[in-house]
């Protein structure tokens, strides 16, 4: 596929067993909204986002990742990308037509190489969203989301031959090879990226903040309140952005971000990062070390809803 159809991530849909406790975190000390709910399934909007939720949280027996979403230009473009994954041999879970979840809008779903059902869609409804004040430390917006595959290149074909992903930067080192590809389809740094893992899993989700001030309120918050932190604050050098990443009530990991790169695409040249060095990890030597117990904290537990489509 030449041109890329997606525009943007839209939202990631969790399902956990207990529900309760995984909205309370959300919709309390994350700082999201709840704008929707019915029968254990809630919508959790970014007050300063247009899309008309960001996560939504299932109830469930089992853990898992129901759905990743991005959008599509318009309905035509919709169209034009299921026929393309067609041809190329995706399985289709849905064909394009209406959706049923807050905003309406045109759109389908598929499984991408790893079994993770995504969806894409256009025409959704815009949601009435406001600025964020300075000193307010809530999420602006979805920033990206990270996922685990047990092959990372071969997840990377896939995105690129399929969606137009494109690469924008590789960490790795001597000892391991890569580890991480940081994945875009827009000026953004990354909307996606690729972590090699023993299996498909999700590996974190990310919202970004107003600035560096509202980040470090944010994260002090989270603290404050007593859930784990995995990493951070510190600053990344692949994407140039800030991180502090926690775990959820769930085991899943979640991140404050902000001022993440925006690339000139039409000059850009892919860089690989070897990180075993400190600076490549953090860049301001705040964070605590990155080291092997670290990294396995989002390794997640095993998604076995692989090529097992979520409820609508």
């Amino acid at each position: 596929m030449s041109d890329r159809l997606l525009t943007h991530l839209r939202h990631v849909d969790l399902a956990v067993p207990d529900y309760d406790k995984q909205l309370d975190f959300y919709a309390g000390v994350w700082g999201l909204t709840k704008v929707a709910e019915d029968s254990g399934i809630s919508f959790l909007a970014a007050e300063g986002s247009p899309e008309q939720y960001v996560v939504r949280l299932r109830k469930a027996d089992e853990k898992r990742l129901d759905l990743v979403s991005y959008g599509a230009g318009s309905p035509a473009d919709v169209d034009a990308l299921a026929e393309r994954l067609l041809a190329g041999g995706v399985q289709l879970i849905s064909q394009p037509g209406r959706i049923d979840t807050p905003g309406g809008g045109y759109g389908f779903r598929f499984f991408d190489v790893d079994g993770r059902t995504l969806e894409v869609s256009a025409d959704v409804e815009v949601r009435q969203h406001r600025k964020i004040e300075e000193k307010e430390s809530i999420p602006v917006k979805l920033s990206h989301v990270v996922l685990n595959s047990p092959d990372l290149n071969v997840t990377r074909q896939w995105y690129e031959r399929h969606l137009a992903f494109r690469l924008s930067d590789t960490l790795g080192s001597p000892h391991m090879g890569e580890v991480m590809h940081f994945m875009r389809i827009s000026n953004q740094h990354h909307s996606m990226a690729i972590a090699q893992c023993p299996h498909t899993s999700l590996h974190h989700i990310s919202f970004e903040m107003r600035g560096l001030d509202e980040y470090m309120r944010g994260s002090g918050r989270v603290m404050r309140a007593g859930f784990r932190t995995i990493w951070g604050p510190g600053r990344h050098m692949a994407g140039d952005n800030t991180f502090t990443y926690f775990l959820d009530p769930h085991g899943n990991t979640v991140e404050y971000t902000t001022e993440l790169e925006v690339l000139d695409e039409d000059t850009w040249h892919p860089h690989v990062y070897d990180f075993s060095r400190p600076e490549v990890t953090d860049q301001w030597g705040t964070a605590n070390p990155m080291n092997e117990l670290v990294a396995k904290e989002s390794f997640n537990d095993p998604d076995r809803g692989c090529f097992v489509a979520p409820p609508v």
